[in-house]
């Protein structure tokens, strides 16, 4: 496993992982039309995919991060729409990750408060899962702290430094169920923007307020037995490609930097009933609030949950 990461951490193991997502894109873009009607559709299927999972880690994993006894991510979800069917939906998370560092006293700092609201239209004549959504989002990432950014000699104050900006996200999804896979498969490509104004000013040249973000997964969809219990997915398999644009730390355009990418997989056992096991992979900027310019590449598992919406 060592061998492993420390090959991934190299310039030819990141453009690997390049290579693997495009790959895996390529996949999910095949597709045939037939969905079976056994498997329940509605838009919120698509913001769990979208906005992602609840989870907590098992230590802080293999790779260049600090020591941690668990890192946590809260998504619960507040749906607001008229009725299952509709086809206009938003969606309120008030959105918390936090670390717990194993350190004396075991404390728990500058936690990431990323409260976001998501708004998502079928295009289709439809609701179907062999459609198009469109959604954007508008959000605010801080940490709570209102210190100095930098300390005294310069250097980033990563304990108490005050960390904020507002943005704004637009995108499309694409979802469809493959026929010959048995599965459903998602896509979405979207571009964030943080507002320079309503950011902290510490922030330009150092953090992209520009980027493109791109998500693909492939997913067993619930579904109903003749005995009428509902029967979970197992396994799924989730992507993302961030691109980081603009002026950052004088990157060349086409710099490796720029590249913030993550594989996700993950089991649900039949013997648990709302949470399952994952493994991931992320490589990129910490996206850890004022921990931004730490580059990271760790190996990690955990739990996840797939239900947490209200």
């Amino acid at each position: 496993m060592n061998n492993i990461l420390k090959y991934c951490v190299t310039k030819n193991g990141k453009w690997q992982m390049l290579v693997l997502f495009i790959l895996l894109f390529n996949l999910s873009l095949y597709s045939q039309s037939n969905y079976e009607n056994k498997h329940e559709f509605d838009l919120t299927l698509v913001s769990e995919v979208h906005q992602g999972n609840s989870y907590f880690t098992l230590g802080g994993g293999l790779g260049n991060i600090e020591s941690l006894i668990f890192e946590g991510n809260l998504i619960p979800n507040f749906i607001i729409r008229s009725n299952k069917d509709a086809k206009l939906m938003a969606v309120v998370t008030p959105q918390i990750i936090l670390r717990m560092y194993n350190e004396e006293s075991l404390p728990v700092r500058t936690p990431s408060y990323m409260p976001h609201i998501t708004f998502y239209y079928s295009i289709g004549k439809e609701l179907s899962i062999n459609n198009f959504t469109i959604f954007g989002k508008i959000a605010h990432h801080s940490n709570g702290q209102e210190d100095d950014f930098y300390m005294e000699n310069s250097n980033i104050n990563y304990h108490s430094g005050n960390f904020s900006t507002n943005y704004f996200e637009f995108g499309l999804i694409k979802t469809y169920y493959d026929t010959n896979l048995k599965a459903a498969q998602f896509f979405s490509s979207s571009l964030e923007i943080h507002l320079e104004r309503f950011s902290d000013i510490e922030l330009r040249k150092l953090y992209s307020f520009y980027r493109w973000n791109n998500q693909f997964a492939i997913f067993k969809l619930p579904y109903e037995t003749t005995e009428g219990q509902k029967e979970k997915a197992k396994f799924s398999l989730k992507g993302q490609f961030t691109w980081l644009f603009g002026d950052v730390n004088n990157w060349e355009f086409f710099s490796l930097n720029r590249i913030i990418t993550s594989l996700t997989f993950y089991y649900h056992p039949p013997f648990l009933e709302d949470i399952g096991l994952f493994v991931q992979y992320y490589h990129g900027q910490d996206y850890y609030n004022i921990y931004f310019p730490k580059s990271r590449d760790i190996f990690r598992i955990g739990f996840m949950t797939d239900e947490f919406r209200f």
